[in-house]
């Protein structure tokens, strides 16, 4: 059976090269859909054999949905641009493409690389992906930005050795700005749907995400990184419900005036 793979870029130009080239000997045809990059990933794109197709960013989860529709093949594999597989995934899927129908879709661990080291904890490892399943049988949902594969009633799933590799953060500061933007994403999105915070949920929140990550997540043996990067996910915790506070604040300010 015939395998296509679904990408969304923007501004990719640093990573979308190695996503390529580890589906290269994988897939049957991949499609990328790019939200108008203003660097070098159209270009990167053009040299390879790839799809590529611009489309309006309107969420994550409504791009990927986009890019499924714009696949040929029933069975989707679909990775963000800065990850990849590693060699031994790679492997696994080549030897089950003749018997994918046996299974609605396929998960699999996925490792990621902060600055310049693996991580093993911090609640990022062993991070299970559902990333290679039946168009028919699967779509992404969950809150933007945080995007998850939902799977039909019933489906049946297997698991692939392997690590889905991904490539995160370049340095403190790109994590620190990227939780910034995606805490106001999924506290408009949370709050759009009706979760509410309060100042008791901003501190208590916080301090359990760090306690479970550093602690019961082990978050300690990943050394130096392990708590820069639990320390980051309370801080995540803290901006998201300190956002939606602000946005129950400022909605009870327009009711008033």
């Amino acid at each position: 059976m015939k395998i296509s793979a679904a990408i969304i870029t923007f501004n990719e130009e640093k990573n979308i090269q190695r996503c390529l080239d580890s589906l290269a000997s994988v897939v049957d045809e991949i499609i990328v859909i790019d939200s108008f990059s203003n660097d070098q990933t159209e270009e990167i794109c053009r040299r390879n054999n790839v799809t590529f197709i611009q489309n309006k960013f309107e969420g994550h989860i409504q791009q990927k949905n986009y890019a499924i529709s714009q696949c040929k093949h029933d069975y989707i594999l679909s990775l963000d641009a800065d990850e990849a597989l590693s060699p031994e995934l790679k492997d696994s899927i080549i030897s089950i493409k003749n018997s994918l129908s046996e299974y609605d879709a396929y998960y699999f661990n996925r490792r990621t690389q902060y600055v310049d080291q693996w991580i093993y904890h911090c609640g990022w490892y062993p991070d299970k992906k559902t990333r290679l399943f039946h168009r028919q049988k699967a779509k992404w949902g969950g809150h933007n930005p945080h995007d998850i594969i939902i799977m039909q009633e019933g489906s049946n799933l297997k698991k692939l050795n392997g690590d889905l590799l991904h490539y995160s953060y370049n340095s403190i500061s790109e994590h620190i700005n990227q939780t910034n933007k995606f805490t106001t994403i999924a506290a408009q999105t949370h709050f759009d749907q009706g979760v509410r915070s309060s100042r008791t949920k901003i501190i208590t929140r916080a301090f359990s995400k760090f306690i479970r990550d550093y602690f019961f997540k082990k978050g300690f043996l990943d050394g130096h990184y392990g708590l820069i990067i639990c320390s980051i996910n309370s801080l995540s915790a803290f901006l998201k419900y300190a956002k939606i506070y602000e946005l129950q604040k400022n909605k009870q300010k327009n009711k008033i005036t």
